[in-house]
């Protein structure tokens, strides 16, 4: 088990599992708002397809959670917005 920190509050889940797994397992289905129409998005394929399980994870935007082993300590925060060109660029150099 590894602890994840989510929108602030620390979320337990399994180190073998996906992030995208983790967060349904602990109830978080929401994890981005869709720029057209502000519908809540939730992880669907689970395998890097779909795209609809983005998160920002560690500062990094547009992460798909399916593709992402949880690790010890690091932050996710769910989209609630696209957003701009710019910060995708900028977080491209950190």
């Amino acid at each position: 088990m590894v602890s994840v920190l989510v929108n602030g509050a620390v979320v337990p889940m399994s180190s073998a599992s996906s992030l995208a797994a983790g967060l349904l397992a602990a109830g978080i289905t929401a994890v981005r708002v869709s720029p057209v129409g502000q519908g809540a998005r939730a992880p669907y394929c689970m395998m890097g397809v779909c795209f609809e399980c983005m998160v920002d994870v560690n500062g990094r935007p547009n992460q798909q959670a399916c593709l992402i082993t949880p690790k010890d300590g690091m932050e996710v925060t769910t989209m609630q917005a696209a957003p701009s060109l710019l910060d995708a660029q900028e977080a491209k150099h950190v």
